[in-house]
């Protein structure tokens, strides 16, 4: 049998990561961003609804966002602590300041909710605008409050 390796975010000391945004992997030109609004294993962990609506929200405003073309994926984590997001050809402050504008446009949205019917989504009634809108503002406050390095605490 082939040896099994660790995956790359296995590696990672969870016990020391907190809200923020970190470079997890570059692969070739792909950047994979961990965004973590949560901090592992303290109990804080996103609920369904919550974790779903942001998703929807997030994802539809940044393959609309400056960077769309080069948005490969987001989406949550399992473990319910935060969402990945891959981009081709990154810079990492230009994709910084994109996450930032696309919270405040989730914060400032005003209307329906993305992908919202049985013909959209999986889940469809598994959503709310409101959750995401108080995710964004957890989230967008933890960005601003912090200097962000892209790099995992050591």
């Amino acid at each position: 049998m082939k040896e099994i390796k660790k995956i790359t975010s296995f590696t990672v000391d969870h016990t020391k990561i907190t809200p923020g945004i970190y470079v997890s992997r570059v692969d070739g030109d792909v950047t994979t961003y961990d965004m973590r609004t949560r901090r592992p294993n303290m109990g804080d962990y996103m609920d369904n609804l919550t974790m779903h609506s942001f998703e929807h929200m997030f994802a539809t405003y940044v393959r609309s966002s400056a960077i769309a073309d080069d948005v490969i994926y987001f989406g949550p984590m399992g473990c319910q602590t935060g969402f990945y997001l891959l981009v081709r050809r990154a810079d990492n402050e230009g994709v910084l300041a994109v996450v930032k504008d696309v919270l405040r446009s989730i914060i400032s949205h005003d209307g329906e909710m993305f992908g919202a019917s049985e013909i959209e989504c999986g889940n469809y009634r598994n959503l709310s605008v409101e959750s995401a809108v108080v995710e964004a503002k957890r989230y967008l406050a933890d960005l601003e409050g912090t200097e962000v390095t892209f790099s995992y605490p050591a």
